[in-house]
């Protein structure tokens, strides 16, 4: 028997599930009920989907009152469970950011560029095996488009910045966004009297700090009350949390600029300059953690920001010399 997944019931419907990715409560994803019906919103990767079908056991809920499966975007720890969990849940649609349907539908090339990046035994490994989604099971979702769980309105907004295929999601009743990657990371073990520390995830591809200031805009006039995170859990939508998430993509993106004429060094330098900025940042805070302990919490951060900020550089570099 799959053992359950650690997870807490946040109340209106909401289940926060931690996905054990790699570490407890670094990832999670949401499961969603409102009368009848459920959504899983993000799902992990893979090695996740027994134990969300675990959780659906342990609530009563049968596989086939999972009306949608919503990864906010296609990075691997946010949508690599989606083919196992369309493949188990028959009355399912995926509902997926137009940019990212492609690859649910025909997921070669994340796979392909996933394996490059870690190694196949390591893909393997965090990640498993990504299945592709029938078309005809798909939606790709609209800016704005609304949709229905059993009385339940589920809003789709398109926030570039983090990914140009990644979307939030509204929860009216809640008055609360599912945010991806979106609105920032903020563990659990940072957090500190003053509150959660936040930071940016500048993974790899597609980082855009203009974009991303523009989607905070279009989710902060919401003016929600929560934000899910899928690094970690939920947490209260303030002022400053918002000031603090603007403050990490431009300290990030400077701390790219400042490297920007070091050559082959450069992803080097990033590496130590963005595990150096987010330990201070975090000591600032009033985090007490030992440093080495910030750091080893945080290797996989420090490690995709600076790959990201890199490619970020690359980019900018191809555009001028256009």
């Amino acid at each position: 028997m799959t053992a359950l997944p650690a997870f807490e019931d946040l109340g209106d419907g909401i289940y926060c599930i931690d996905t054990a990715y790699l570490r407890p409560q670094m990832a999670a994803c949401y499961l969603v009920t409102s009368g009848d019906s459920a959504a899983f919103i993000d799902n992990g990767t893979a090695n996740t989907v027994p134990s969300l079908l675990a959780l659906l056991d342990h609530l009563g809920l049968e596989r086939a009152q999972v009306r949608y499966v919503i990864p906010t975007h296609v990075h691997l720890d946010h949508a690599g469970g989606t083919g196992p969990l369309m493949n188990a849940c028959p009355e399912a649609t995926l509902l997926v950011h137009p940019r990212g349907l492609p690859h649910m539908i025909d997921p070669s090339r994340l796979t392909a560029g996933a394996t490059a990046v870690y190694g196949e035994e390591a893909f393997r490994r965090e990640f498993g095996l990504l299945e592709p989604v029938p078309e005809q099971r798909c939606i790709a979702a609209g800016d704005g488009e609304v949709f229905d769980l059993d009385g339940r309105p589920l809003t789709f907004l398109d926030t570039p910045g983090h990914a140009n295929h990644h979307g939030c999601i509204w929860d009216e009743r809640t008055r609360g966004f599912f945010t991806g990657d979106t609105f920032g990371i903020a563990y659990p073990e940072f957090r500190t009297g003053a509150g959660p520390w936040m930071f940016a995830p500048t993974t790899p591809v597609a980082f855009d700090p203009e974009s991303w200031h523009r989607s905070l805009d279009r989710l902060t006039g919401h003016e929600p009350a929560f934000a899910y995170l899928t690094h970690f859990g939920r947490v209260g939508v303030t002022a400053d949390l918002v000031a603090r998430l603007r403050e990490s993509i431009d300290a990030l993106a400077a701390t790219a600029r400042a490297a920007a004429g070091l050559g082959e060094s450069r992803l080097a330098h990033l590496k130590a300059a963005v595990g150096d900025q987010l330990v201070a940042e975090a000591r600032s805070h009033g985090v007490t953690l030992e440093e080495a302990r910030m750091r080893e919490l945080l290797a996989a951060d420090i490690e995709l920001n600076a790959q990201g900020l890199e490619v970020w550089l690359v980019r900018q570099e191809k555009q001028r010399a256009v």
